[in-house]
């Protein structure tokens, strides 16, 4: 099993939750309302009145066999919205309950 971490920009919450499901991944734990700065050239989201917009992150433990489907419509996603700021990580899930 993978987890994937997904971090993008609060109006595309629907876009991300729609591309989870059309894949087949039902669950996922949804943090609303996050702060941060993109490593590269994007503008920071920290809710404040000089950097208003936020972030979402989104974590989905789902099957190995899953982790290319979903990071390759995550990739087209990214590439397709220049400011969705979108960063995915995909890491190991050692156990799950």
């Amino acid at each position: 099993m993978k987890a994937i971490f997904i971090a993008y920009n609060q109006a595309y919450n629907e876009e991300i939750v729609n591309l989870l499901e059309d894949c087949g991944q039902r669950g996922y734990t949804l943090w609303n309302e996050i702060g941060g700065r993109g490593s590269v050239d994007g503008e920071p989201h920290l809710g404040n009145h000089a950097w208003p917009t936020q972030n979402h992150a989104v974590l989905t433990v789902l099957d190995d066999a899953l982790v290319p489907e979903v990071m390759a419509r995550l990739r087209q996603t990214d590439a397709d919205n220049a400011m969705l700021g979108l960063r995915a990580y995909v890491l190991p899930v050692e156990e799950a309950l």
